[in-house]
């Protein structure tokens, strides 16, 4: 006989769970979310809410770890809401779901804290991805604007050492100190940081410095 055993089976890696907030001032759209991300083992639709008021109330006394979020929400908007979780909730993250696709609304998300983008017309598959990888600690944006070849696209292609160059930016060093750093010239830390923001369509350094702390994972 021989002595090789069967293959075992490996379990399955458990899932993080995630505790998700719904935030857009549609009650149908939200009862769909609801409806569609509670078929997934793992996702819990732990409130929702309509406006910004409501959102945080919901926040300051329940456990949430993500939130949908809705750019028009009537009496303000998701943007603007982003930035006060940012503020506020710093280990609560922020998917945005809009319908707009232009690169200002885009922009203007990440900036605020937001770390996928997601359009409202994209499969519902995509909304899991999205938030399969910002539980996992990355970022996400929908294939749709992907295809536009804006921002977004290039916020995901910096290179290793351009993504280096960025978590230094995020923890405040000088062109100087990064070059002491990482072994390299003033000169080439000045070129990363002009090809860093290119590819992520910013233009002044106080919003490169933005983005860094928003998006960077220490």
């Amino acid at each position: 006989m021989s002595d090789q055993q069967p293959d075992q089976v490996q379990p399955m890696p458990t899932a993080q769970q995630v505790h998700l907030l719904l935030v857009d001032d549609h009650p149908l759209v939200r009862d769909g979310l609801r409806a569609r991300l509670e078929t997934i083992a793992n996702i819990h639709v732990a409130g929702e809410a309509g406006n910004a008021e409501e959102a945080l109330a919901i926040a300051a006394n329940t456990k949430i770890n993500l939130v949908l979020m809705d750019i028009n929400l009537g009496t303000g908007n998701g943007i603007s809401l982003t930035a006060r979780f940012k503020a506020e909730y710093p280990d609560i993250a922020v998917i945005m779901l809009s319908m707009h696709e232009k690169t200002e609304y885009v922009n203007q998300s990440i900036q605020a804290g937001a770390r996928a983008y997601v359009l409202k017309d994209a499969p519902a598959v995509e909304i899991i991805e999205a938030i399969d990888t910002v539980i996992a600690g990355g970022t996400y944006f929908s294939s749709g604007l992907k295809k536009q070849g804006d921002s977004t696209e290039s916020s995901q292609t910096l290179t290793l050492r351009e993504q280096s160059i960025l978590k230094c930016i995020a923890t405040g060093k000088s062109n100087k100190h990064i070059a002491r750093e990482l072994g390299l010239s003033v000169r080439t830390v000045e070129t990363h940081r002009l090809n860093i923001k290119r590819k992520l369509n910013i233009e002044g350094q106080a919003d490169l410095i933005r983005y860094a702390l928003n998006n960077v994972v220490m």
